[in-house]
């Protein structure tokens, strides 16, 4: 046993100065993720500071007509709430597809987002890794890489997010609301997890002892489908070799003026599908433009020997996902 301190933080302020002035702290919500890691030694706080108790559980509507999804609400409730049902399928499909449904009920909105790899060499302390030591070198390069990524990775790193929730939030153009000493910050989706680069240790824009509080959702646009589709090598709760949540607004099949596409499964964050989405919009809903959509998204991959399948399997999961969002009466994926 490792022994660490644990405080139970009464208010949101509390909890930010607590693990702000202690280096060696860290913040413990649902404990899906974070005590795994300190069972394994690759993390070891020495205080937790628990947020559960705080006044981050709700889900509201905001004024411009999206949702604000507190960071402590669990992921069985987002995927269950009505409004996500409705105007959001692609997140509530994401989450259900990401969990059993005993994880559902403890893993957390901020803490799905800050969950870390599942590089089965991030996990082994016995085996070299510079995303958990620094410097240490990367014992995937020339290993076991069938999980690994294709897209965005370094020479220091090519691990892959885990999450399902974040590739569905990062398609739909969530923001990240986060408290620190400094006060309340909002952060785009995209943008707050990193690429590995020469310090993939860090993983998301945080500085320490900034606390998530809330993902904001904006409204979607009138007549948008959306969806998310995973394709795992086991049906049962497996990590995603490739994941895609899509939105799209088109008119009769015709010109698609909205297109809104993320990738899991192929980097070190969700994978926003920029180049894809500028060749759909503008373009006719048809396979051909998917097809071409997915061809340009993946021209710059650079897969490893073990995982050049997944190249192709992505091209083949987008234009499947981008299909499915065009056939009549879709009913889960309707938004009006």
């Amino acid at each position: 046993m490792i022994p660490f301190e644990y405080q139970r933080a009464d208010t949101i302020e509390d909890a930010v100065a607590a693990v702000s002035d202690r280096p060696d702290a860290a913040y413990l919500a649902g404990g899906t993720n974070l005590v795994d890691h300190m069972k394994l030694g690759v993390a070891g706080p020495t205080l937790l500071v628990d947020i559960g108790h705080l006044p981050l559980t709700e889900i509201t509507e905001l004024p411009d007509g999206g949702l604000r999804i507190g960071a402590g609400v669990s992921n069985t409730d987002v995927a269950a709430h009505p409004s996500i049902r409705t105007r959001y399928p692609a997140l509530a499909r994401a989450l259900l597809s990401g969990a059993s449904g005993q994880l559902r009920n403890l893993a957390t909105t901020g803490g799905n987002l800050l969950q870390r790899t599942r590089c089965v060499y991030f996990q082994d302390v016995s085996t070299p890794c510079n995303k958990r030591e620094p410097g240490s070198g990367c014992a995937a390069l020339g290993g076991y890489v069938r999980y690994h990524a294709i897209l965005g990775a370094s020479q220091h790193c090519v691990a892959v997010h885990p999450s399902d929730m974040a590739v569905a939030m990062a398609a739909l153009d969530a923001k990240v609301v986060v408290m620190g000493a400094d006060g309340e910050t909002r952060i785009p989706l995209v943008d707050f997890h990193r690429l590995p680069g020469d310090r993939p240790d860090r993983d998301t824009v945080l500085t320490h002892g900034q606390l998530i509080t809330a993902v904001e959702l904006p409204a979607a646009p009138t007549g948008a489908r959306s969806t998310y589709r995973k394709v795992r090598d086991r049906a049962s709760y497996a990590f995603a070799l490739v994941s895609v949540a899509a939105e799209l607004v088109y008119h009769d099949r015709r010109e698609i003026t909205s297109a809104r596409i993320a990738f899991g499964g192929l980097a070190h964050k969700p994978w926003r599908a920029r180049v894809a989405e500028s060749m759909l919009i503008g373009a006719p809903a048809t396979e051909e433009t998917f097809a071409a959509a997915a061809e340009a998204e993946l021209a710059e991959a650079q897969p490893l020997e073990g995982n050049a399948f997944k190249v192709e399997l992505a091209r083949r999961t987008l234009v499947a996902t981008l299909r499915s969002l065009t056939e009549s009466d879709p009913a889960e994926q309707v938004r009006s």
